[in-house]
């Protein structure tokens, strides 16, 4: 029995195990010595060439070198993986006395804070919130609040039209009369619509051709003017502080009548006088009115049975009262020098930083 081609065998393996540096190099080193075409099992083959005789002792010389060959690889390995350690924990140090990292925490934009004040407030009051389509018909967005196509007071609304009948919408009235229209005439509707509106207005500090707007309607048996009164009035004290008082004057809306336009106090300078009123004491915030016979009609209502009101009013309008915002381009520019002025304190309040 010729061990030499044994002993030739271990010395390459030992010469070429100390050129490894990596574990896929190892592995193959392994595979070339111990797999199914290895050297090693090429020794094994060569036992059917042998004696009864001397096979024993044959297989126990090549089980040696194969284990020899398997103990080299594991201690190999161990060396690899302990170098592989070592290099990562010098380069995942952390030096404690580097100076913190500081980490700015984003700040709400104030018509986004403004919305959700106004849809938890009218929540608290069994609202619901409903949200419809941006491009809208002209039959929703005018006709089925008594609108039609004749109508002077369509005028009063510069549009934004895609077509003769498709239309960006004017207003979030037209969520309004989908409700009215889904609940057939039959079921009481107490909701609030929020959502953006277009017109085609010349942008300046007080106007723009895209603003969010919010409506609410109410519509049930029984519901009168001095409803809609109680409500807007909480809702002023609510938004606006509780020293606010408020006031109806009469005015005009296609879809209510009697309608009105509803101020507050100056929350300012508490009704004496100021730039922020005019010296008039009083700050206009939105419309309203009871809801037109003839909307209700349209829907599917009967006016002698069923009456409501309906009002809407500009978060945009309410955030520039309400934080002392004297131009509405800031509310759209993406400024965040001009986000950021506003933060919310940890007792949830809120404050309004200078730049």
């Amino acid at each position: 029995m010729d061990t030499s081609q044994m002993s030739r065998i271990q010395d390459d393996f030992d010469a070429s195990l100390k050129t490894v540096e990596d574990a896929r190099s190892l592995q193959d080193l392994k595979v070339r010595y111990l797999g199914k075409k290895g050297e090693v099992t090429g020794l094994m083959k060569e036992m059917r060439n042998l004696s009864n005789e001397e096979r024993p002792a044959y297989g126990q010389k090549v089980n040696e070198l194969r284990q020899h060959i398997d103990a080299a690889v594991e201690e190999k390995r161990a060396e690899i993986e302990a170098a592989a350690l070592e290099e990562r924990l010098k380069s995942e140090t952390i030096d404690v006395t580097l100076p913190g990292r500081t980490f700015n925490i984003g700040s709400q934009h104030p018509i986004s804070r403004i919305i959700e004040d106004i849809e938890d407030f009218f929540l608290g009051l069994g609202y619901e919130i409903q949200e419809g389509y941006e491009v809208e018909t002209d039959y929703y967005n005018f006709e089925a609040l008594n609108l039609p196509k004749s109508h002077p007071a369509r005028d009063m609304q510069d549009t934004f039209y895609i077509s003769e009948e498709i239309l960006l919408r004017t207003h979030t009235s037209p969520v309004q009369a989908r409700v009215l229209e889904a609940r057939g005439g039959k079921e009481a509707v107490k909701i609030i619509c929020p959502g953006k509106v277009y017109r085609r207005d010349s942008d300046d500090a007080t106007h723009s051709h895209q603003f969010t707007q919010i409506e609410g309607l109410v519509i049930d048996k029984n519901i009168h003017m001095s409803d809609l009164k109680g409500t807007l009035e909480l809702f002023a004290k609510e938004i606006f502080g509780g020293e606010r008082e408020i006031r109806l004057r009469p005015s005009f809306f296609p879809f209510t009548e009697p309608s009105v336009e509803v101020d507050i106090s100056c929350f300012k300078c508490k009704g004496a006088g100021c730039s922020v009123c005019k010296k008039s004491g009083w700050i206009e915030i939105l419309g309203a009115g009871m809801v037109h016979p003839n909307v209700l009609r349209m829907a599917g209502y009967d006016p002698d049975e069923y009456s409501g009101f309906a009002f809407g009013m500009g978060p945009d309008r309410v955030a520039m009262l309400k934080y002392g915002i004297e131009d509405i381009r800031h509310l759209y520019t993406n400024d965040l020098r001009f986000i950021n002025q506003f933060k919310q304190t940890e007792d949830g309040g809120e404050t309004l930083e200078s730049l």
